[in-house]
């Protein structure tokens, strides 16, 4: 089983992420979910990108790299939304990473990136924070750097389709996406 580090989305850390380590564990697997805004959680989308704001990216980051010091450098690097933004930040630090899980975002590719390293993309189709004609570059460039990618569009769902807290929820999609990334777990 993986050891993974799941990083948070704008809002901070929540049910979501909470409940989807939850399901991770159950599945045997070992989950870590740092809390990069140290408690804060913001209500509202607005909020979160205050606090988001506030800390600052390179702060965030620098928590990130804290939290997952003690993880092999095989754990498996994940996030939702701005949590993707998080995991791919350390990326290029940890090379020998099973695997790279994008949920609802996609990242930068590092330069250092392994051949063939799995990297597991799900999102919204269209996404305001994801648009297309960025989704569309990123996965030329991921097919450049020889990355094994699996990407999943879901159309006419909202951004964060994963969180049962959110209007953006849609229980296929969302069914659809846990289906997978357990498929993409248990590959590594």
């Amino acid at each position: 089983m993986a050891a993974i580090a799941l990083f948070h989305s704008v809002y901070g850390l929540r049910s979501l992420e909470r409940d989807t380590a939850a399901r991770l564990r159950a599945a045997g697997h070992h989950v870590v979910t740092p809390d990069l805004y140290g408690g804060r959680v913001g209500r509202t989308l607005e909020e979160g990108f205050a606090l988001k704001k506030e800390i600052g990216w390179a702060e965030l980051c620098r928590r990130a790299e804290m939290a997952v010091a003690d993880l092999p450098a095989s754990a498996v690097l994940g996030g939702f939304s701005m949590g993707a933004g998080v995991a791919a930040s350390l990326w290029p630090g940890r090379p020998q990473a099973a695997g790279i899980l994008l949920l609802h975002g996609i990242a930068e590719i590092p330069t250092n990136a392994r051949e063939g390293i799995p990297l597991q993309v799900h999102l919204a189709e269209p996404d305001e924070f994801t648009p297309a004609d960025e989704v569309t570059p990123w996965r030329a460039h991921a097919a450049r750097a020889n990355i094994g990618l699996e990407m999943f569009l879901y159309p006419g769902v909202g951004h964060l389709y994963t969180d049962p807290s959110l209007p953006d929820y849609e229980a296929k999609a969302s069914e659809a996406t846990w289906s997978r990334v357990d498929a993409f777990l248990a590959a590594l």
